[in-house]
């Protein structure tokens, strides 16, 4: 039988299930986890796949989280850089135990993994030298 002291609330996680539940977030998150500051072409570079709309809107609900900061840097051309904020890092660092369990299972298919994902030494992406 379960005891009340084993049992844990998970209202904190309705705030921002929703933003981390996006195609893409998690993938933004932990590419910036892994590069520390980049710009949007290269995260779309890295993601593939995602169209720049996606991405714009995808950057910009994870700022208003405070996951991610922007940085707009005055020169010509203008220069825009996007990294993890402490929040984000910590997510960041949270997400690792999550991918270790999905690696466990064996009845997830393989889906394509992100070169740069930085999580396993098993990911496919590095053992084919992406």
């Amino acid at each position: 039988m379960e005891k009340d002291s084993d049992r844990i609330c998970l209202c904190p996680l309705e705030g921002i299930i929703t933003t981390i539940a996006k195609k893409w977030a998690i993938l933004i998150i932990s590419i910036l986890g892994h590069h520390e500051r980049l710009r949007f072409n290269d995260i779309m570079e890295i993601l593939g796949g995602i169209s720049p709309k996606s991405l714009t809107d995808t950057l910009k609900e994870l700022q208003r989280e405070g996951l991610i900061q922007r940085e707009a840097f005055p020169e010509i051309p203008p220069r825009v850089e996007y990294s993890l904020t402490e929040d984000g890092r910590q997510l960041c660092e949270a997400i690792v135990p999550l991918v270790r369990w999905a690696e466990k299972r064996d009845n997830l298919p393989a889906k394509t993994c992100h070169a740069t994902c930085g999580f396993s030494e098993g990911c496919p992406s590095r053992r084919e030298g992406r």
